[in-house]
């Protein structure tokens, strides 16, 4: 039973650390794609 216990909250630590790097991975993609919308609305104008 104890080892059961270990593997679920080994998980959940893994799962919480994994949500919060494709947060983290989201949120540079979101930056990167504004940095080239202003890139090419400068070269636009």
């Amino acid at each position: 039973m104890r080892k059961i216990f270990i593997l679920v909250a080994a998980a959940a630590a893994l799962t919480t650390a994994a949500c919060n790097t494709v947060s983290g991975v989201g949120q540079d993609a979101a930056a990167a794609g504004n940095a080239v919308t202003s890139a090419a609305e400068e070269a636009k104008n």
